[in-house]
């Protein structure tokens, strides 16, 4: 006769063995069924701590890519070679697509932490963004130069004031321009004193003969690593965003830095959350944005960016800790009261072919 205790024993390991393969077939459909959120930002953009806290506060997954510029990142969506849900562009292009109708529009004022926002600011993205229903701001800053006055002195060299010093023979090896269309543009545009959204043929032949001319001075032609050359001395006067002063201070000691508004007027920029037109999960995207938005995650933000910021909630918890006086600073935060002393990049439309041509003419 059979052994009665085998066969109960063969049968309570066969159900055990069905119990630990459906909690893991389980286990394997929860992970599945996690919502996923794709990110597309600016490199040296965000506190990557917050995107952990994000996906722990919604329980979902993040993929999050970075792009150099503006243009880099238009032909990956506007082709669709990837898709994403959120991203962060320029004000110029956004109002580009917008234009060419690739935005996602809804109403953005029901977002719950969307009345911390600076109503000022979006009193100005409105020339963008005609009633503030596509573009929820992320940090704005303006484009000056960073000069290294240490190094300066030491090779009794005169400290710039104006986007025409760039030419200046003495300077030679020490420049560090930025490698984006519209910046590196912008510079012999401002240098002549015309329009940095300039549609005029002569003038923009003229601003880019001019940074021809320069190319011999120029150290190098750079974007993120820019900072990095200015901390490391290969360089001591930089085309430089007001963001990345606060890290060259903090990482270039003993080295002293100066950063400063060309008197022939510069760039105020906004760059904003934005949601394609066929992102798989605009709703999640919300989330994304809203989360921004929110003082404690926006400050954090903030002490790894130091970009200027839209927030009044977070302005107030930087002014109490840190003290108003940062709130003067221009370096950080430009002074929307003032508006007209900036300019800011606009959609040239089919123009745009003309910067195109015109910067690869420089770079060639």
């Amino acid at each position: 006769m059979k052994n009665p205790m085998k066969k109960i024993f063969i049968i309570f390991l066969f159900t055990l063995l069905l119990l630990l393969s459906s909690c893991g077939s389980s286990a394997k459909n929860d992970a599945a069924k996690k919502e996923t959120l794709y990110v597309y930002n600016w490199g040296i953009y965000i506190d990557k701590s917050v995107i952990d806290s994000f996906k722990e506060k919604y329980n979902c997954e993040v993929v999050y890519d970075e792009f150099d510029t503006n243009e880099e990142m238009y032909a990956v969506v506007s082709k669709g070679a990837r898709v994403y849900d959120v991203l962060c562009p320029t004000d110029y292009m956004i109002e580009k697509m917008i234009n060419q109708d690739l935005l996602y529009e809804y109403n953005i004022d029901t977002l719950p932490n969307y009345e911390n926002i600076d109503k000022r600011l979006l009193d100005i993205m409105s020339s963008f963004d005609k009633n503030n229903t596509y573009a929820v701001p992320y940090v704005h800053s303006t484009l000056g130069l960073i000069y290294n006055k240490t190094e300066l002195d030491r090779k009794k060299l005169k400290y710039p004031n104006k986007w025409s010093d760039l030419w200046d023979e003495s300077y030679k090896g020490e420049i560090l321009m930025q490698d984006a269309m519209r910046d590196l543009l912008m510079v012999g545009l401002k240098k002549n004193h015309f329009s940095l959204n300039t549609k005029n043929q002569n003038e923009l032949d003229i601003a880019t003969n001019d940074l021809i001319k320069q190319k011999p001075l120029v150290n190098a032609y750079m974007i993120d690593d820019l900072r990095d050359k200015m901390v490391g001395a290969n360089g001591s006067i930089a085309v430089m965003y007001s963001g990345e002063v606060e890290y060259i201070k903090s990482e270039g000691a003993p080295y002293e830095y100066e950063y400063i508004l060309p008197e022939e007027g510069v760039n105020f920029t906004i760059d904003a959350w934005v949601i394609p037109k066929n992102a798989k999960n605009p709703e999640l995207a919300k989330k994304w944005i809203d989360y921004m938005l929110e003082p404690e995650i926006a400050l954090k933000n903030y002490d790894y960016m130091h970009y200027g910021i839209a927030n009044l909630k977070t302005i107030e918890l930087i002014k109490e800790r840190d003290g108003e006086s940062i709130l003067h600073d221009e370096a950080i935060f430009p002074n929307l009261d003032n508006i007209g002393m900036y300019e800011l990049y606009k959609d040239l439309g089919d123009f745009e072919e003309n910067y195109s041509d015109a910067y690869k003419k420089i770079k060639s």
